[in-house]
């Protein structure tokens, strides 16, 4: 296996050697613009979902005393039909 040293000037040799100070500026720019699209992303993105709740369980009434229709069947408190002939569960 072969070992190649790295080059002193790692930038392609077809490019012109940039003084450090322009490409120190070029870095926090960067970075600047990085940290702020990441800080707009924050903002822009959709909150994180919550869980569901699990639904509660439903009610099921049965009224066959006086004053309430003969075998009234409710769901939920909304009457869902009727029992003919059942006068209790």
């Amino acid at each position: 296996m072969l070992i190649k040293p790295l080059p002193q000037r790692l930038s392609h040799p077809a490019l012109p050697l940039q003084a450090p100070a322009v490409r120190r500026g070029l870095a926090l720019a960067l970075s600047a613009a990085s940290r702020a699209l990441h800080g707009l992303a924050e903002r822009l993105a959709a909150p994180p979902a919550r869980p569901a709740r699990p639904a509660p369980p439903h009610v099921l009434e049965f009224h066959a005393e006086a004053g309430a229709p003969e075998g009234a069947l409710y769901l939920d408190g909304v009457l869902v039909g009727h029992v003919a002939g059942v006068r209790r569960l």
